[in-house]
């Protein structure tokens, strides 16, 4: 039979035991979370696209993606084929508003698709940087989509 002195130290062991698991459980959870932190913004944007036009005999590649506000502009090869996609971003998610080539990084364009012109511009010059760091190979694809299409969210080309 265990003394009170004995029961005591039974219970700070146990103690000690639960709060040193409790803390090791906390710590791989904040750990794991880490690991499954949020997606970009622009991973949700190929994401999105992917969604629609991505598939294994035709794989499409998406970058650069450039965001300014609730909208983004995104290049996208596919085979020998490539473009421009306008994104907004509605209620948090993103959907492909136009789809085009070289029209598609117009400030007037943009600004037709529902862009304030300053911000517009600042896509445009920003979206020129990214793809000036691409292969002129890859770049030169963006302009094989030809006139600019809206595209309603619900729905996209065949």
């Amino acid at each position: 039979m265990k003394t009170g002195l004995q029961a005591r130290q039974t219970f700070k062991v146990t103690l000690h035991g639960f709060f040193f698991a409790m803390a090791l459980f906390i710590l791989f959870a904040a750990l794991s979370g880490v690991a499954r932190a949020a997606p970009s913004e622009a991973d949700r944007i190929a994401h999105a696209m992917k969604a629609i036009w991505d598939s294994p005999e035709a794989p499409l590649s998406v970058e650069p993606i450039v965001i300014e506000g609730d909208y983004a502009l995104a290049g996208w090869t596919q085979l020998a084929r490539g473009g421009r996609a306008l994104l907004k971003n509605r209620h948090g998610e993103w959907n492909v508003h136009m789809c085009g080539g070289d029209g598609l990084n117009d400030v007037e364009t943009l600004s037709m698709a529902g862009m304030n012109a300053d911000a517009a511009e600042r896509l445009v010059k920003n979206t020129s940087a990214a793809e000036a760091k691409l292969p002129a190979a890859v770049t030169a694809k963006f302009s094989t989509f030809g006139e600019n299409m809206v595209v309603d969210h619900n729905h996209h080309p065949g």
